[in-house]
């Protein structure tokens, strides 16, 4: 029985600066990945990243994961409820 093989590898690039060698890297990353039989996904990518992808016509090659979302952060900056000013009770 052959053991289950993954295709793809996902790459959480959010802390990857977007330049010139961050591009070259992912690149290198793809091209080894394709010669072995995988995909490379990328999440996380910032919108400057994705941009320079598009830039440089990666864009098709090396995908950045569609849908992702941040994480939900609580707002806090929003008032939860009404008051006065002077008042201290709560």
């Amino acid at each position: 029985m052959r053991a289950h093989r993954c295709s793809t590898l996902v790459c959480d690039v959010h802390a990857l600066a977007p330049d010139a060698a961050a591009i070259d890297a992912l690149a290198r990353l793809q091209l080894a990945a394709r010669r072995v039989g995988l995909e490379v996904r990328l999440c996380h990518a910032s919108k400057e990243l994705c941009g320079l992808l598009e830039l440089v016509g990666l864009s098709d090659v090396l995908r950045v994961e569609s849908g992702w979302q941040p994480e939900e952060r609580e707002d806090g900056l929003g008032a939860e409820e009404e008051r006065e000013l002077d008042d201290t009770s709560v």
